[in-house]
């Protein structure tokens, strides 16, 4: 019996949803009955320095999609079976927990991005277009009405389905995609997983807790790349600037500054003033989904650790969420960064 199957009536979705976080060569991949979680890491170790949270010595930041069950329009996934047979030759498939069980691998993302996009298909996705009523809901060249939109496969009535299925422990990962009677089945090699220790974000210690447009931060993100920065510094305070972002390179210093108008800031929850740097480049590879998301969640507890939750609307209306996590520098380790890029 086959472990996992999964179908979903848009291949380009999944695409984009991946693509959010295609910042690593590798990608885990974990199966559970509510869905598909992918994670990538970014990781380097840091010699000659304490650091107070041991599990960070080797981790910068991380990013997560979660393709829940619901987006797909069939899921299914039985572990109990495959579990016993793998167990009966002396192995092990299923990784026990309270959900029933887990299945983890690691594949290419590259590849199987490459592999999503094989018929091809515009990924590009215009944001303000995406929220004008007049284009209906509808993003991307379609919505624009360009050149390839009369051969978008929604206005020739093509579906673009995609089937994944996962035999077993060490079988490849399956991935069938059918467009207008044209079929394409790919096989891609699975690896054994590594241990992965989420980076814990306290979320009964929150430090700061902000929803907003997304396409705000992305938009003072983009602003402060004009000094070739290598840190962003996040200031949160209760009193006026209520949350300001910052950055100094060798080009100079910028700082884009929100007040606490509803309009800007959806919700504000700062009880103290607090202060964290981060590897600008890191947080900058967040700019696909900052710019494909709808809202942002900024929320950081007071060890520093950063969450950055996008909340990114579908085609078919239903949402999806990517969340990446960030570790902050400590004061020695940023003063080496600046080193090392001026060199």
């Amino acid at each position: 019996m086959t472990l996992f199957t999964a179908v979903s009536d848009s291949a380009r979705q999944v695409f984009l949803l991946l693509k959010c976080i295609s910042f690593a060569q590798k990608v885990q991949v974990r199966i559970t009955k509510e869905g598909l979680r992918f994670t990538v890491e970014e990781s380097r170790v840091i010699q000659g320095k304490l650091i107070p949270w041991s599990f960070y010595s080797y981790r910068l930041y991380s990013g997560i999609a979660f393709l829940e069950e619901g987006l797909f329009t069939s899921y299914s996934y039985s572990p109990t079976t495959s579990s016993q047979a793998e167990n009966a030759e002396g192995g092990t498939q299923v990784e026990d927990d309270e959900d029933g069980g887990t299945t983890v691998f690691q594949i290419s993302l590259a590849a199987l991005l490459e592999t999503l996009q094989i018929f091809g298909f515009t990924e590009s996705r215009d944001r303000s277009a995406s929220r004008d009523p007049a284009y209906g809901g509808v993003t991307g060249s379609l919505a624009r009405g360009g050149p390839s939109a009369a051969f978008d496969n929604r206005v020739l009535g093509f579906k673009r389905v995609c089937r994944l299925s996962y035999e077993a422990k060490g079988e490849p990962l399956c991935i069938v995609l059918e467009e207008g009677g044209v079929t394409t089945t790919c096989e891609m090699v699975t690896y054994e997983p590594e241990d992965q220790d989420e980076i814990p974000l306290q979320r009964d210690a929150l430090a700061l807790k902000i929803i907003m447009r997304s396409s705000w931060l992305f938009d003072a993100i983009n602003e402060l790349a004009s000094t070739s920065p290598s840190r962003l510094t996040i200031a949160a305070s209760p009193s006026a600037p209520c949350l300001v972002l910052s950055s100094n390179g060798p080009l100079g210093s910028a700082a884009v500054e929100f007040s606490n108008d509803k309009q800007l800031l959806e919700t504000f929850q700062v009880p103290e003033r607090t202060v964290n740097t981060y590897k600008y480049s890191l947080v900058k590879a967040a700019s696909r989904a900052m710019n494909m998301a709808s809202k942002v969640s900024i929320r950081g507890d007071k060890q520093g650790v950063l969450s950055l939750q996008f909340m990114i609307e579908l085609e078919d209306g239903r949402v999806s969420f990517i969340d990446f996590r960030f570790v902050p520098l400590l004061p020695e380790e940023g003063d080496e960064e600046d080193n090392e890029d001026s060199d």
